[in-house]
């Protein structure tokens, strides 16, 4: 048997969750051997933090803010989501790359009927930058629709569906190459504004960005000047820095770039996934098999 404290809400699919896969729900942190941490912000983790506590599953698949605080270490183990949100983030990564290549972000805005000449993925290179679990579910659906995939991701080692995978340390060599990229990395410092002018320009005016990471990994002053200047075609951003992007901001008024505000994971199936998640790895605990998610300090995720 696993105790198992589900804090600092213990929402009913999480809990049953738990119990499903033959855990032990407890109130009390000290009788507990895992932790189940069901809010976004670290902010009050660390009183759960009891010694009797050996496993800590995070409810994010982005875990910079615990990193940060220097909260994952080799303490105990921690999991991250990584990958239990994929199916949701990469259909919406994919309708904004659709949405940018159709140029419907202009068709929205327009008050009178024009002829506008669209483009298609079918024939294109499309690059995915960090092929974990969003990238590995965006490539089938890319490559149905007539797209060649390059997929980047730390090692370089092969992506099913990809007709070239790159490992990190060549990605230079990334942007000139693709006609659009994906951006699906975690958010670390050597992803820390790893898109700036350079790379926007090596990308061509044709070429729409989509990110559906974490809005550091772009320079955001980089970017309005590029789509000032027509250097890329346009960027479909569900991330932003700063975020949540303030009013008035420049990106707000750019006619090619369309903003959704971070919604690319619905509330109505995060919890779904993430009871999915809670229940794979305690059953997973329980069987001494390797868990899902596990972050790695020394990365950062």
């Amino acid at each position: 048997m696993l105790t198992v404290c589900v804090a600092p809400a213990d929402p009913p699919l999480i809990v049953e969750s738990v119990r499903a896969a033959g855990g032990e729900v407890v109130g009390d942190p000290r009788r507990a051997e895992a932790l189940v941490w069901t809010d976004s912000r670290p902010e009050g983790v660390r009183d759960y933090l009891t010694p009797s506590v050996r496993w800590v599953q995070l409810p994010s698949a982005g875990v910079e803010r615990w990193t940060r605080e220097g909260l994952v270490d080799s303490t105990r183990v921690w999991c991250s989501a990584a990958g239990a949100y994929a199916p949701q983030v990469a259909e919406h990564a994919l309708a904004l790359l659709l949405a940018g290549v159709h140029r419907l972000p202009a068709a929205a805005r327009r008050r009178t009927w024009h002829r506008d000449q669209p483009g298609t993925l079918r024939g294109s290179t499309v690059a995915v930058v960090g092929a974990g679990g969003i990238g590995r579910a965006v490539i089938p659906a890319l490559r149905a629709l007539g797209a060649d995939v390059l997929a980047v991701n730390r090692s370089g080692e092969p992506v099913e569906g990809a007709a070239e995978t790159v490992p990190f340390d060549g990605l230079a060599a990334v942007w000139s190459r693709a006609d659009h990229v994906i951006l699906a990395a975690p958010a670390t410092p050597e992803t820390y504004r790893m898109v700036g002018r350079d790379q926007l320009r090596a990308l061509g005016p044709c070429a729409w960005l989509v990110n559906v990471a974490r809005g550091e990994l772009v320079d955001t002053d980089a970017l309005l000047a590029a789509l000032r200047a027509g250097e890329i075609g346009g960027a479909a951003l569900d991330v932003t820095d700063p975020e949540p992007l303030p009013d008035g901001h420049g990106l707000w008024a750019e006619p090619n770039a369309l903003i959704t505000s971070h919604s690319a994971n619905p509330q109505a199936r995060l919890d779904e996934s993430l009871a999915e998640r809670v229940r794979e790895n305690v059953a997973r605990y329980l069987r001494g098999e390797p868990l899902l998610g596990r972050i790695d300090p020394a990365r950062g995720y």
